[in-house]
């Protein structure tokens, strides 16, 4: 567990480094929400953050190296209005139909922590960011072939805003876990195909073979019955709970998509399980 944990902090700090030589403009993080920002009186499928600044828990890149927890205290981060509402627009324009925040939904509890995260991980907090959040948790849910598309579409946007921005997307969570599920494991061969298709570049076929996983009766995927982390609704095919955050690398992963990316690290966690995985584009084609 220890040589798995550095290697964690390994990947995290590789991640970390890779981006301040990337030297951003903009960050767009594509995560999940998990009744942080919405819940079930009105959980949309994708939602676009247009506010001048947001806030929420975060780990401390120091603290966390430190076996910390995230901070108590909400951490603020500039957002980039103009380029959201870009975001926004473009994608209403090519047949999306995302919500849209103004301001903190929930002020108590703060941005998702699929956003918050990388911002703790990788920055300072002074990066102006897009949070653009998709409903990758609950049934029922947006697929692998919608998130392709839609990071598809978030590239030709980008391309199209009339400044010169450096924008870097980042895909937050994932991949394989399913913590406190009944006989909860860690599918290890379907995160390394997956994983393969990355690295060659291969988005939409990664998005495929999400889409066609079937759980059948494994006890760990098991959602029809309402609980916590649950609807009782059906779902699309594809694997449930947390491995769903796998949705937000295919997003990103397709901004770039036909690129080749470099797979930092693959770590593979049992005591949880998770499947930590770090990988990057820096030559997107």
């Amino acid at each position: 567990m220890d040589e798995k944990w550095a290697r964690t902090l390994d990947g995290i700090s590789k991640l970390r480094d890779k981006l301040v030589s990337m030297n951003p403009d903009v960050l767009v993080i594509i995560g999940d929400d998990q009744k942080e920002c919405f819940d079930f009186n009105n959980h949309p499928s994708i939602a676009v953050y247009l506010g001048d600044e947001f806030a929420g828990r975060a780990p401390g890149a120091v603290a966390f190296e430190q076996r910390g927890s995230v901070k108590p205290e909400l951490t603020p981060n500039p957002g980039c209005k103009a380029l959201a509402t870009h975001i926004l627009t473009g994608l209403l324009e090519k047949d999306f139909d995302p919500a849209f925040m103004l301001e903190m939904p929930n002020r108590e509890r703060g941005m998702a922590h699929a956003i918050m995260n990388p911002l703790g991980f990788f920055t300072d907090f002074t990066i102006p960011t897009v949070p653009v959040l998709v409903n990758a948790y609950y049934a029922p849910q947006i697929t692998a072939k919608r998130t392709y598309r839609l990071g598809r579409a978030l590239r030709e946007i980008i391309d199209a805003y009339p400044e010169e921005l450096r924008v870097v997307v980042i895909g937050s969570g994932g991949l394989w876990h399913t913590p406190g599920q009944s006989e909860s494991w860690l599918n290890e061969e379907f995160d390394v195909a997956g994983l393969q298709y990355l690295e060659s570049g291969q988005i939409e076929a990664w998005a495929e073979m999400f889409d066609r996983y079937e759980p059948g009766d494994d006890p760990s995927q098991e959602i029809s019955t309402p609980r916590g982390g649950t609807t009782g609704l059906p779902s699309p095919s594809g694997p449930q709970f947390g491995s769903r955050e796998t949705l937000c690398w295919i997003g990103a992963a397709a901004t770039v998509d036909g690129s080749k990316t470099e797979l930092v690290d693959y770590v593979p966690v049992y005591a949880s399980p998770v499947g930590n995985g770090f990988a990057f584009c820096d030559r997107p084609a």
